[in-house]
């Protein structure tokens, strides 16, 4: 049997993934990127990340009925029982990560950037504020 990965490192192996796909496949060029598709993959990416480490700090998928998926909202008001500064936070990753990267695969580079900035400061907050079972 395959030894379970510990949530906060699996998430921050995601965030690899998304800086390996740009550096290797996005191609960088002055300030932009020239292949939004990886842009979209490694924003979709990170912010999967950032939800397995959300997942593993705030419990929120175990609130959910059988079969039910977990709204942002659901995280939101997860992260702000915790503290009341993350909600901002959380909003504008998911705004850079999933929307702007993921949806429409924003590629200037600074944006991408910040972008992965937040999925990393998110991910340390969660590593702070989980608790192993």
């Amino acid at each position: 049997m395959a030894e379970l990965k510990h949530p906060i490192r699996e998430a921050e192996r995601y965030l690899q993934n998304a800086r390996q796909l740009l550096s290797e496949k996005a191609e960088k060029d002055g300030d932009y990127y020239n292949d939004s598709k990886y842009v979209r993959m490694a924003g979709n990416t990170a912010w999967n990340g950032v939800l397995i480490a959300l997942d593993a700090a705030l419990n929120v998928r175990s609130k959910m009925k059988k079969g039910q998926r977990p709204e942002f909202k659901d995280y939101q008001a997860a992260i702000a029982q915790k503290d009341n500064k993350m909600p901002r936070v959380l909003l504008n990753a998911y705004d850079l990560l999933h929307k702007s990267l993921g949806y429409d695969g924003v590629t200037r580079y600074k944006v991408v950037q910040d972008s992965l900035e937040q999925a990393k400061f998110i991910i340390d907050w969660t590593e702070k504020n989980y608790q192993d079972n």
